[in-house]
């Protein structure tokens, strides 16, 4: 991450404005579905599509919405290998650490975490051969990692979310 993004970023836990309950059912809808139409969020929402379109447009313009995207069933698109990966690293280094794990292919996610890690990184990959080049030959190369420890998932499960209905 640069110093410009770092700059340019919202104070970390300051909303750009608390959703209002027509926000919040815009919300759900597109959280439920994420191709609905304009026309039928409308609908649902019982507000004009004008409206839908502004509020839509407000909330993706302030950081609310971040983006549209599909969910995808790993195990279909060939990512049968899913673990969660800890890292501890040298206390300073968590922006360069960070900065080059945004690079390791198969990272799906990462958070910087307080306790006993300091990086907890979901890591889906084909294969467990795939995965000890993540973990083993990527990760682990990675200036100022010190270790990681890895857990396999052998079963997941959505969880129920917050509720955005007003």
């Amino acid at each position: 991450m640069s110093e410009d993004e770092v700059s340019t970023r919202p104070e970390s836990g300051r909303l750009a404005g608390a959703p209002d309950a027509t926000d919040r059912a815009i919300i759900a809808e597109l959280v439920e579905d994420g191709r609905i139409s304009v026309r039928a969020l409308a609908e649902r929402v019982h507000i004009s599509r004008a409206n839908a379109y502004a509020r839509i447009g407000r909330m993706v313009e302030d950081g609310t919405i971040s983006g549209f995207t599909a969910r995808l069933n790993p195990q279909r698109v060939g990512l049968g290998t899913t673990a969660y990966v800890t890292v501890t690293i040298q206390q300073n280094a968590w922006r360069a650490v960070g900065e080059r794990l945004r690079e390791v292919p198969y990272i799906e996610h990462f958070a910087l975490v307080g306790g006993d890690y300091d990086v907890l990184a979901l890591v889906r990959t084909p294969d467990n051969t795939a995965l000890r080049e993540v973990v083993l030959e990527q990760i682990q190369s990675i200036p100022n990692v010190r270790s990681t420890r890895t857990w396999l998932v052998f079963e997941e499960a959505p969880g129920r979310g917050a509720a955005w209905e007003a």
